[in-house]
């Protein structure tokens, strides 16, 4: 059995030595510091210390208390994309589930709410069934 035990032991040993090496290699190196920052309109930008590096961007003074361009909506939706109708259906069904009225199993009037919806649905089927 001792004999079996021994080229367990060497393989553990030198996997424990080659392990070292690269982590007294990383400890070695001092880790630079990198600082990118925004400036707006007249604002210096910092001095880097040490082996500090320091990058600045400039941006027009305008820009200083705006959200940020890539978090600006952009879509806008025009009016003259659906009728009036149209509108009217959406925000009617956005709003369906505040009212009395709602299907839901908390709140007022949830069960002729539920009621209510199931009568939708069956109507909207038998209309879409017709075309």
């Amino acid at each position: 059995m001792a004999v079996a035990r021994i080229p367990h032991l060497l393989l553990l040993t030198a996997f424990m030595v080659g392990a070292e090496a690269p982590v007294q290699a990383a400890e070695g190196d001092t880790p630079e510091r990198f600082s990118v920052l925004l400036t707006y309109g007249d604002d210096k930008c910092p001095e880097p210390e040490g082996d500090e590096i320091v990058v600045c961007a400039r941006e027009p003074e305008s820009e200083r208390y705006r959200i940020p361009k890539p978090l600006r909506k952009t879509e806008e939706e025009l009016a003259a994309d659906r009728s009036w109708t149209s509108r009217v259906e959406q925000q009617d069904e956005i709003s369906r589930t505040t009212r009395p009225g709602s299907c839901s199993v908390v709140g007022t009037f949830g069960f002729s709410g539920c009621t209510s919806a199931a009568i939708r649905r069956w109507f909207e089927e038998r209309r879409n069934a017709a075309e």
